[in-house]
């Protein structure tokens, strides 16, 4: 005979089963609006290599990298997306208690954007040109490193602000010879060149000098410390998700659209195929996905403490990061 307990103890013993199947709550913070070089996250949830993982993601948006960092200082979040430069000043400045666990871009996106045969070539022939940007975009800080390496200063050219939905028709339009823009949004201009009747061409930093590593991603200290099993599974996760997208491009952008049906499958495939070219590249076949390689953790720190006007000295490249939820990592 059934006891009057049973009923609530198989109530109590479903509810655990089903917290236990709900998986680790973990909270991922972007870095800025949804999008395919966003890709990563939305492929995790969505082809369910999270949920496998044993993990419970929620997506928190995010207004730049600088946010984000504040966001998983203050605990909001867990773990997400952010420039490693801006991790490295507020850790230098703040003492934020964040860590880079896992690098994604590891070449900067930052890039002239310019009209073919304008005579606008390479970094170099910047000399002169009109060049418009936002006033909040990160290319910024690195402008005045990017153009001492090839013997310049901005009062060698003619730099303008404006809004960053006002660039590509000002370039179009011939308002500007060339405008400051991420790689991440070749697509978008290409496209917007090729309705223009103009062929636009990009000449990134990277390929003037500026070698350093851009989006990575980061976590709340305290998150790695107390809950290091859950943090090593969702970077593990994160990871075979950004393999994804490299080998089912198609389907990662579909899996975008299918959790932010707002955005249209072939503008988060353009992003997400831009983006790939920034996380798989000659520095990906040399040191492995995901990996910050010393010597070029150590170039990051050096640019990132000259554009912020930091004291390289005081920290060492490896006080920003840790090794321990690397492929082989120690640490």
């Amino acid at each position: 005979m059934m006891s009057k307990s049973t009923p609530l103890a198989a109530l109590a013993f479903a509810l655990s089963a089903t917290t236990a199947l709900a998986g680790d709550p973990v909270t991922y913070q972007l870095d800025w609006l949804p999008g395919g070089d966003k890709a990563p996250i939305y492929v995790c949830v969505d082809q369910g290599f999270c949920a496998d993982a044993g993990l419970d993601v929620t997506i928190a948006s995010g207004r730049g990298s600088s946010d984000a960092i504040s966001r998983l200082a203050a605990g909001s979040s867990d773990i997400g997306m952010a420039d490693i430069g801006a991790l490295m000043a507020a850790k230098a400045q703040e003492g934020v208690g964040v860590t880079s666990v896992l690098s994604v871009f590891n070449k900067g996106p930052h890039a002239f954007y310019t009209v073919k045969d304008s005579g606008f070539d390479s970094v170099a022939d910047v000399k002169g040109k009109k060049i418009a940007t936002s006033p909040f975009t990160s290319s910024n800080v690195y402008l005045p490193l990017v153009l001492q390496d090839v013997g310049l200063t901005e009062a060698d050219l003619e730099l303008t602000k404006a809004d960053a939905g006002a660039l590509g028709p000002m370039l179009m339009t011939g308002q500007v010879d060339g405008i400051v823009a991420w790689m991440t949004d070749l697509s978008r201009y290409t496209g917007q060149g090729k309705d223009a009747g103009k062929e636009i061409i990009a000449l990134p930093w990277s390929a003037a000098g500026l070698e350093l590593y851009s989006a990575a991603l980061n976590a709340n200290d305290a998150f790695l410390a107390e809950r290091p099993e859950v943090a090593a599974r969702f970077v593990a996760a994160f990871k075979k998700s950004i393999e994804f997208c490299q080998t089912n491009p198609e389907e990662a952008a579909q899996s975008v659209v299918n959790m932010v049906p707002e955005l249209e499958h072939g503008d988060v495939l353009g992003s997400l195929n831009d983006m790939l070219g920034l996380v798989f590249n000659d520095v990906t076949e040399e040191d492995g996905l995901g990996v910050f390689e010393p010597g070029r953790l150590a170039a990051t720190w050096t640019r990132v403490a000259a554009a912020q006007g930091l004291d390289e000295s005081a920290h060492g490249a490896e006080d920003f990061v840790t090794r321990s939820f690397q492929p082989g990592g120690e640490g």
